[in-house]
C-alpha cells in the first residue's frame, strides 16, 4: 500500500532572507500602505464569482483561474513584506522571493459540483485554528521587528513559524475560497 499522498494542490515557500534592512523594518507599516490598498481593491468578490461558476456552470475558466491565482501570489507577497519576512517592495509581476504554486483543478472529475456552497462552513475548524496561529504569529512578527532592528536577522525559529501559518492559511483559503481542491486541508504548518 502506497502511503505517499501527492502534494496539497496550493503550496507556499519564501526565501530566508540573511539580512534585513533596518530602516525599512522600522518604517514598514507606512510603506506598506499604498500597496495593501491595491491588493484589498483588487481582492474583493472574487470567491462568490468562483463559487458561481462552479455550481452553476460546473467551469473553472482557465483565464479566470490564472487571474485568482496571480492576484493570490500578490496577495502573498504583500503579507510577506508585511510580516517582515522579505525587504522587497511587492511587485505587482514578478515572483521576488515567495514562491506560490496552486495546481489547476479539472472541475468535472476533481470538484463537487454542490460542495463549494458549504466549503466555507465546513473550514470553521480551520479558522479557528488560525485565529490562535495568526494571533501568536503577530507576536513572532513583533519580537522578530526588534531583532532585525538590533541585529539585522529575522531569527529562523519565528521565520518558519511564521511562514508556516501562511502556508496553512493558503491551504485553507486553497479549499474554502479559492475553490481549487476538494481535498480537506491537514492541520499542519508543514
Amino acid at each position: 500500500m502506497n502511503t505517499l499522498q501527492a502534494p496539497y494542490p496550493a503550496r507556499l515557500d519564501i526565501d530566508y532572507p540573511e539580512q534585513l534592512d533596518r530602516a525599512t523594518t522600522l518604517l514598514r507599516l507606512i510603506w506598506i500602505i499604498p500597496i495593501a490598498i491595491i491588493s484589498s481593491l483588487l481582492s474583493g468578490g472574487l470567491w462568490f464569482a468562483t463559487v458561481l461558476m462552479i455550481v452553476f456552470r460546473q467551469r473553472y475558466p482557465r483565464w479566470w483561474f490564472d487571474f485568482a491565482r496571480e492576484l493570490t501570489r500578490f496577495g502573498a507577497r504583500v503579507g510577506a513584506y508585511l510580516a517582515l519576512l522579505t525587504d522587497r517592495y511587492p511587485s505587482t509581476v514578478e515572483e521576488q522571493s515567495v514562491h506560490l504554486e496552486i495546481d489547476y483543478p479539472d472541475v468535472e472529475r476533481d470538484l463537487n459540483r454542490w460542495l463549494p456552497l458549504v466549503k466555507w462552513l465546513l473550514a470553521i475548524p480551520h479558522y479557528i485554528v488560525l485565529i490562535v496561529l495568526w494571533l501568536a504569529a503577530i507576536v513572532a512578527i513583533i519580537v522578530a521587528w526588534f531583532a532585525i532592528l538590533a541585529a539585522g536577522r529575522y531569527p529562523r525559529a519565528l521565520f518558519d513559524f511564521v511562514v508556516g501559518v501562511g502556508r496553512w492559511s493558503l491551504r485553507v483559503d486553497a479549499y474554502a475560497f479559492l475553490l481549487v481542491t476538494d481535498r480537506y486541508p491537514p492541520f499542519s504548518l508543514n
